[in-house]
């Protein structure tokens, strides 16, 4: 099988809040799962036009598969005390495909440029911790029909691949469905070739 090191990437799946309280200002983080320029643009509006009486409505976002793209704003706050933390800490999580906006309330007491990037960052390193974040994965699925005396052989080499039997028919012979990541297909579709050519296995993808 072939050696991959490819790096994963992760996201959230459902909106996250998370609300923390420094010297008296008060943080709000939200998150949001996106998949495009554009969404993360629109929920940053909306966290913002939501909290128009907030001193500041910072924000940071990453898109696409590898995390090519990203953008991040101060949004009043001191250059650099903000957005900037705020992305840094999205990519050290490894987080792409979301945006993350900071609701700041000032409290009245000024935290200083290193105050105010901790703060940021802390906000949205809380925020992400909430749950477990979701790792980023394309997958294939396989429709593959085997005896029922290949079973035990088949199913044991599948657990050498990165995927999961998500539905299984028994019937003359045993049908699984398997999905696996993408970058795993075509070293499976290749065992499954091997097998197809000696036997009555036979798979298709769906």
């Amino acid at each position: 099988m072939t050696e991959n090191t490819e790096k994963y990437f992760y996201s959230i799946k459902d909106k996250r809040k998370f609300e923390i309280k420094i010297k008296r200002s008060t943080f709000i983080c939200s998150l949001k799962f996106v998949e495009t320029i554009k969404q993360a643009k629109e929920f940053i509006s909306k966290i913002s036009n939501e909290n128009k009486n907030a001193t500041h409505n910072c924000w940071a976002y990453i898109v696409g598969d590898k995390g090519e793209t990203s953008h991040c704003s101060d949004a009043g706050e001191p250059s650099g005390t903000a957005g900037q933390p705020m992305l840094s800490t999205l990519k050290s999580c490894e987080t792409t495909n979301i945006a993350a906006v900071v609701t700041r309330h000032f409290g009245g007491v000024k935290l200083g440029i290193k105050g105010l990037i901790n703060a940021y960052s802390e906000s949205v390193q809380r925020t992400l911790k909430q749950k477990k974040l979701v790792k980023l994965v394309k997958t294939e699925i396989f429709r593959i029909t085997t005896p029922y005396s290949l079973s035990d052989t088949l199913t044991h080499q599948l657990e050498k691949y990165a995927g999961t039997i998500i539905n299984t028919d028994y019937s003359e012979a045993i049908t699984y469905d398997f999905e696996v990541e993408q970058k795993q297909a075509s070293d499976l579709e290749k065992y499954l070739l091997g097998f197809q050519n000696s036997s009555t296995l036979k798979y298709l993808k769906l």
